[in-house]
């Protein structure tokens, strides 16, 4: 796409990524497998830094912005099963199965929908978490984002995907990260945007802003962007997965008059913490304003209590 351009690769490890002694939600800091890219790109260490799209807060620190959401992977979950369980399905796992998984919001799901497994947290990189299942015996199963077994190739890894499960926010899309004030690299990541993925994912992130919801507490998404219309279902459940709560809402896109001029990249505002100056503005407006909707929806439903619960149970 840049032929013209050099680009320097660098490797570095988050704090999510070096403690693997802990469930993620019992670390106590936010921002775990970002904090450590934006300080560098703050110093002007690196130009820009890649993210899974579901692992940035919804408020990023100052100067910094999405300035790119690339297409999205499937969004869904994947079980990887032991061996010994070849052919089977979590439906079908005896009772007792220990199912391994870092997340609580696929706890809560899988509690919900299948009350015989049991559920232990799993940590590591992909690579560690099958050695953990495949060598050992305290796992049945993994549950995993599918995008990242297929970004790896692992396709044949995958025993059952769970497409009818609520995903994270943000799951299986990409984000570039700049310095909001760097217009020049804003620019130039703007061309990686995919429309279907940024408005879906506008929303979504929209959607937990407004519950003030985050990767420790139990919120699950579907999104669906098609003929100029938003399909988006939420869900907020308890941390035993007995209480639930869910809404869906479909929301029309209304493009801008024809002349009606489009922003420069400092002119423009950020919706969900993403900038994409060279789409349609009151696009990205309108995706947002859904996901603040869903959220209202969720929360006339019931869901700020069951979020007060789970927060209190977490102290």
């Amino acid at each position: 796409m840049f032929p013209d351009k050099q680009f320097e690769i660098i490797t570095m490890s988050t704090l999510g990524d070096n403690v693997l002694d802990k469930a993620l939600s019992k670390i106590g800091e936010k921002s775990l497998f970002t904090k450590e890219l934006e300080v560098a790109l703050e110093l002007k260490q690196v130009d820009f830094v890649v993210h899974s799209l579901k692992d940035l807060p919804t408020v990023l620190p100052p100067n910094m912005v999405i300035a790119a959401v690339c297409k999205r992977d499937p969004a869904y979950d994947a079980v990887v099963l032991h061996p010994k369980h070849k052919g089977k399905t979590l439906a079908t796992l005896p009772a007792g199965s220990v199912v391994g998984t870092s997340s609580l919001r696929r706890i809560a799901h899988l509690k919900r929908e299948f009350p015989h497994l049991e559920f232990a947290d799993v940590r590591g990189n992909l690579n560690t978490r099958l050695r953990k299942l495949d060598e050992g015996n305290q796992y049945d199963a993994l549950v995993l984002a599918a995008a990242g077994l297929e970004r790896m190739g692992w396709h044949n890894r995958i025993d059952q995907r769970l497409t009818e499960s609520p995903y994270a926010v943000g799951q299986g899309a990409l984000a570039v990260e700049c310095r909001e004030s760097d217009h020049e690299t804003a620019n130039l990541l703007a061309n990686l945007h995919h429309l279907p993925t940024l408005l879906c994912c506008i929303a979504e992130r929209a959607f937990l802003k407004h519950l003030e919801g985050g990767c420790s507490v139990p919120i699950g998404v579907f999104s669906q962007y098609e003929c100029d219309k938003l399909h988006l279902t939420g869900s907020v459940l308890s941390l035993d997965g007995a209480e639930c709560v869910q809404q869906t809402h479909t929301h029309p896109l209304t493009a801008a008059p024809p002349s009606h001029a489009q922003p420069a990249m400092q002119d423009c505002i950020s919706y969900s913490a993403i900038k994409a100056v060279d789409f349609d503005q009151h696009l990205l407006k309108d995706a947002e304003h859904a996901g603040i909707v869903l959220g209202e929806k969720l929360q006339a439903g019931g869901a700020t209590a069951i979020l007060h619960e789970v927060k209190l149970g977490q102290k």
